[in-house]
């Protein structure tokens, strides 16, 4: 029996694509269009509700990507998707899924931005990357979720964010690579790179989505747009070209993917749409300036509602809102995009080729773009993996360890009047450490009135928001301390020195702290036994900001959106960061 030209991997990856193109039915097309979610059975749905749920998508819905939302074992999510693999592998063409995921290394967890996995290497946050200045680490840190990834069977990672994190109040800028345009430039770059795993896309690569163009920095007041509320992204500094400088270093890295915001940018010469509609973002930038002709997708659900754990999320067709999804999704194919995150109503696409609204033609230029990309992955090929292997790559300590070198490398010392490091012999008062996870000979005392000194874990303030319909996963509002806190560390600091350590998920306003701590450490992303570890001197302290520490919340108000370092007088400017050698 002659072999299909599709299956043989001797031809060219365009070759191949172009064998399958013809062999595909509009319905079969029409799934490519789509990257809805699934869970991993267990925690949320049963294997039954799952295993009937991914069914539909795969063979009544001819879906063939996937967004994996959750799981925490390695070797489970593997078993999972090599059964999904084995679904799609008896359709009639048996194209391969091209499983994705979002961030699963970090500490900050949420359905909506990435979970945390415990079973894989833990790393700070992006921005604790950018306190290293070490873009040989970046390369090294994609390497590993790469491997990570691999093992899993997970082919697309979205990411990375490279939007600048001019506003600090903004929910997401945990994920950014800081605020200088050129750090988070050179840092993309070298996280692209080091995903890819080579110069192209091979089977050994995982390949990413950059996000979210033109940048969502400069969101209206630091709220995200995630939230309905929300939609306004704003340049009172008419500062879009600086936004766009880490998609450039993206583009000149090889990037395949890019992912539109949600946001709706006001009072600038594009449509005031969310930006997966916006016919000059799409076309006039992205697909003509930069001539990108990769796949663009978009962010999740611009079409139709979702529930994400018991909480009702989109649709976020923002400025198109009185249009139906059909409508919408006319609308964003028109401007360029190839795929719709989250939702999966691929029917929506075979009524507007039936009906003559969209050409068969337009269709057939975003299926080659996916269907491409799974050739150059390897996936038809390399479509199942190795259980074990997926257990030893998850829990390897080589992986493990440099996720801890590189949250102890971020740590950075913005105060210290000769308080650190401190000897082993100090007895310690501490609050938000869990000192089972330790394992260190030190005295922990109960109270503050028997230490010597007192060690306080904090993370930046935000505004709790019972209203909102997303829950409190985004973090936005106020970046300074209650009178509570303040008072607190007050009365501690008046019983014995204290260390205040910070988590900045977001740039907090430390000024009426400062006073009452001997030292004073950020931190992005880190472990307690890293952060009592350098400070008793074990590790260097070698981090610096990145980006300015505001000095209050008049000067946050007072800058603009889309401006970086634009608040006046940081109390610790970017690059700040005392440094502090190992104990002798």
């Amino acid at each position: 029996m002659t072999q299909l030209a599709y299956l043989n991997p001797a031809l060219s990856p365009e070759e191949r694509t172009e064998d399958l193109l013809s062999r595909m039915t509009l319905e079969e097309k029409a799934g490519l269009m789509f990257q809805p979610a699934i869970n991993i059975p267990g925690r949320i749905v049963s294997a039954e509700t799952a295993l009937a749920d991914a069914e539909k998508k795969i063979t009544a819905k001819n879906i063939s990507h996937i967004h994996v939302m959750d799981g925490d074992d390695t070797a489970e999510i593997a078993q999972w998707l090599n059964r999904l693999q084995e679904i799609a592998a008896n359709t009639r063409l048996g194209i391969p899924i091209s499983f994705s995921t979002d961030p699963r290394s970090g500490f900050h967890s949420s359905p909506f931005t990435g979970k945390t996995a415990d079973a894989v290497s833990r790393w700070p946050e992006h921005t604790g990357l950018a306190a290293t200045r070490d873009i040989e680490l970046v390369r090294q840190y994609a390497d590993v979720i790469r491997r990570e990834m691999l093992a899993m069977g997970i082919r697309v990672y979205l990411g990375p964010m490279a939007d600048i994190f001019s506003e600090p109040r903004w929910s997401r800028g945990f994920g950014t690579f800081g605020e200088d345009p050129q750090v988070a430039s050179d840092m993309v770059a070298a996280f692209i790179k080091g995903l890819r795993g080579g110069p192209e896309l091979t089977a050994e690569s995982v390949t990413a989505i950059v996000k979210h163009f033109p940048g969502g920095g400069p969101q209206l007041r630091g709220m995200d747009a995630h939230d309905k509320r929300f939609r306004e992204q704003v340049y009172p500094g008419h500062q879009q070209e600086l936004h766009l400088r880490p998609f450039e270093a993206a583009f000149a890295a090889g990037v395949t993917q890019v992912m539109p915001y949600y946001g709706m940018p006001i009072g600038t010469d594009w449509q005031e749409r969310g930006f997966a509609f916006n016919a000059p973002v799409i076309k006039g930038l992205l697909r003509e300036k930069y001539g990108f002709d990769g796949i663009v997708c978009t962010d999740w659900y611009l079409l139709e509602p979702a529930v994400v754990e018991d909480l009702t999320f989109g649709p976020n067709g923002y400025g198109l809102e009185e249009l139906t999804p059909t409508e919408r999704l006319k609308v964003a194919v028109d401007v360029g995009v190839d795929q719709f995150g989250g939702d999966d109503c691929p029917e929506r696409v075979v009524d507007l080729v039936s009906s003559g609204h969209l050409s068969e033609q337009r269709l057939d230029t975003s299926a080659r773009r996916l269907l491409l990309e799974k050739f150059r992955l390897g996936l038809f090929e390399h479509r199942y993996v190795d259980i074990e292997k997926a257990r030893v790559v998850g829990a390897d300590p080589e992986n493990h360890r440099l996720g801890e070198h590189a949250q102890a490398a971020a740590l950075t010392l913005l105060k210290n009047e000769n308080a650190l490091p401190l000897a082993p012999a100090t007895r310690f008062y501490t609050e938000n450490i869990d000192w089972d996870d330790v394992h260190a000979p030190l005295t922990h005392v109960m109270h503050p009135e028997h230490a010597d000194v007192n060690v306080i874990r904090l993370s930046a303030p935000y505004e709790p928001d019972p209203d909102g319909a997303l829950g409190d996963f985004f973090h936005h509002g106020r970046l300074d301390f209650t009178a509570d806190v303040v008072n607190h560390l007050r009365e501690l600091s008046d019983l014995a020195p204290t260390i205040v350590v910070v988590y900045l998920e977001r740039p907090a306003v430390l000024a009426d702290l400062e006073p009452h701590a001997v030292a004073l450490v950020g931190e992005y992303g880190a472990s307690d036994r890293v952060i009592l570890e350098a400070l008793l001197g074990h590790t260097p302290f070698t981090g610096t900001l990145p980006f300015d520490l505001p000095r209050s919340m008049d000067a946050i108000k007072a800058s603009r959106e889309d401006v970086p370092f634009d608040t006046a007088e940081p109390l610790y400017a970017f690059g700040h960061g005392l440094a502090l050698t190992t104990r002798e």
